[in-house]
């Protein structure tokens, strides 16, 4: 009987510890990658953004394609911010953060910088690009989690309000971003916000989405002439 209960016991604790160690891998957050780290140019200018933000803001890259390694990754976001900064004539890259493959967060214009990625949010909202092509698949469960360990990093630090309303940046303009099965895949996530104009519990939700005289692109005098020398983008 006492061996029994020892038992009993015993396995009990492994069962409470292993569930704790579950829960500390869902709160703990993603691997973050710098800017340093991914070797982005520095911004032409910065505007800061007021937190925390009542939206967040789901993208797919489109191009370049999903990238899962460091490697892969880093040259993805030099690629995007080439392109936003040198043909599209940005600030910087457009997106608050990126999401890989290889499971790693890449800072893009973090989360006090007012961003360029979705008309009417971009000073209200943090944009989170998952890297890929997300038309007729789904990206890993692993990538997901860091985009959800993402948000849930910004709600703890006062980035995001506890109660953000979550879209996709095909509801903020006509675009198919940010691809069919990923959209499909956030409005089973629980802050997905089928119309955000219902919200009628906040007043930054409301200011955030009057005309935001920055969209989408940034102001006109920005021209970036410098290239990278080892991977200009040709368009």
């Amino acid at each position: 009987m006492k061996l029994s209960l020892l038992c009993f016991g015993a396995v009990f604790v492994v069962a409470v510890c292993f569930q704790e160690r579950q829960c500390a891998v869902c709160s703990m957050g993603p691997e973050i990658v710098s800017r340093d780290d991914w070797g982005a140019r520095d911004p032409l200018l910065r505007e800061n953004m007021t937190n925390p933000v009542p939206f967040v803001v789901i993208h797919h890259s489109y191009m370049p394609a999903a990238c899962y390694t460091q490697e892969g990754c880093i040259e993805a976001m030099q690629w995007m911010q080439d392109l936003h900064m040198i043909n599209n004539s940005w600030n910087d890259i457009g997106y608050s953060f990126a999401a890989g493959g290889d499971n790693r967060v890449y800072v893009g214009r973090g989360w006090s910088s007012v961003g360029a990625h979705a008309p009417g949010y971009n000073n209200r909202s943090i944009g989170i690009c998952v890297i890929g092509d997300w038309n007729d698949r789904l990206p890993a469960e692993s990538q997901l989690q860091a985009v959800k360990q993402l948000i849930n990093m910004g709600i703890r630090n006062g980035f995001i309000q506890e109660n953000y309303k979550l879209i996709g940046h095909r509801q903020a303009r006509d675009t198919e971003c940010p691809g069919d099965a990923l959209y499909s895949e956030i409005q089973t996530w629980s802050h997905w916000s089928e119309d955000p104009t219902l919200d009628i519990n906040s007043s930054l939700a409301k200011e955030g989405l009057q005309p935001d005289p920055r969209d989408i692109q940034d102001t006109p005098e920005e021209h970036n002439a410098v290239k990278r020398q080892s991977n200009a983008i040709k368009l």
